[in-house]
Formats: C-alpha cells, sequence, structure tokens
C-alpha cells in the first residue's frame, strides 16, 4: 500500500476502483434520490452506503461498473433492490413490536431479548427470501399452517414428490444458514 493510499482505497482492490469512481461521480445524485423516496437525509445515506456495498458484494458487478453505459439506471436498480429489503425489514420489525405490544408487561422481552429476535427474524426472512417462490410457498404450509406434504400437494396442484424435493430444498437451506 502506498502512502498516498487510504485503508478503504486498498480493500477495494482491482474491482473497487470501478466501484470507488461510480462512487464519486455518482453517490451525491443517489442519497439525493432515496432522500426523495425516504424523506431521510440520514436514512438516505445508509441506504446510498448500502447500495455501494451491495455492488461491491456481488461477484463480478464492480468489474462491470467501469463498462455501464448508464451507470444512473444501474444504481436506481441496485437501490431499488436494498430499498425493498429495508422496507420488508421495518415491515418486519413493526409487526414484531405489535405483538410485543399486546403483551403483558410482565412477559415482555428485555430489549436485548428484542435484539436477539430481531436478528433472527432478518436473517429467517433473507433465508426465505433466496428459496424459490414454491420451495418458500411449500416449507412456510408445511411449517406456520401444519399442512401436510399430500394437502400441500393437492393445494398446489404439484406431486408428492414435488413437495417433498421443495421441502428438502428448503430444510438444506436452513442448515446451511445455521452453519
Amino acid at each position: 500500500m502506498s502512502s498516498h493510499t487510504t485503508p478503504a482505497e486498498a480493500a477495494l482492490g482491482s474491482d473497487g476502483g470501478a466501484v470507488q469512481h461510480l462512487y464519486l461521480a455518482h453517490h451525491g445524485w443517489l442519497k439525493s434520490l432515496l432522500r426523495s423516496k425516504l424523506g431521510d437525509i440520514h436514512q438516505a445515506a445508509d441506504l446510498a452506503h448500502d447500495t455501494f456495498l451491495a455492488i461491491l458484494k456481488s461477484s463480478g458487478r464492480g468489474a462491470q461498473a467501469d463498462a455501464l453505459r448508464e451507470p444512473r439506471a444501474y444504481l436506481r436498480t441496485v437501490a431499488n433492490g436494498v430499498l425493498v429489503d429495508f422496507f420488508r425489514r421495518r415491515a418486519l420489525e413493526s409487526a414484531y413490536l405489535e405483538a410485543l405490544a399486546t403483551m403483558p408487561e410482565a412477559l415482555a422481552p428485555s430489549p436485548e431479548e428484542r435484539a436477539l429476535v430481531l436478528e433472527a427474524l432478518h436473517r429467517i426472512d433473507a433465508l426465505l427470501d433466496a428459496l424459490p417462490a414454491k420451495a418458500r410457498s411449500v416449507f412456510l404450509q408445511s411449517q406456520l399452517e401444519g399442512m401436510t406434504y399430500q394437502q400441500i400437494a393437492e393445494r398446489m396442484e404439484i406431486s408428492l414428490r414435488t413437495v417433498k424435493r421443495h421441502m428438502q430444498q428448503a430444510f438444506a437451506a436452513c442448515l446451511e444458514a445455521m452453519l
């Protein structure tokens, strides 16, 4: 690392140069776009940052950043995905807090327990979101509705073997997430 290279620049590596250029050229615009959607400059700044992190984390995206003909359209697309995740997390947290509000105070979890439950809920949500739609639907019907595999097959008009395959896929994802 040369004397004028920051640790952040060194961490970006070769793909990071393209992302760094994208960041320098369009960060202000992206933050303004997100602020107009959220109405909160601080949240917009956080989500703009998360957008560039998502680009860096995705294999190959950083290298593609140099070749973009429409960088703002690309950033808007990635940022929309980040926004969807943000709103889904917010809705999940809101639902959890509403459920807590109905509990007697003596049974309410401590702030530490709340944080742990919210973290677990976010992980479960991400896991379910990563599953294909049919596998997610089969898994939720089995685990939340208590339906048998046969009932799921009939409801979804798929074979029992397909239900079992989807369940196997969902359980494999659960096991992977636990490790």
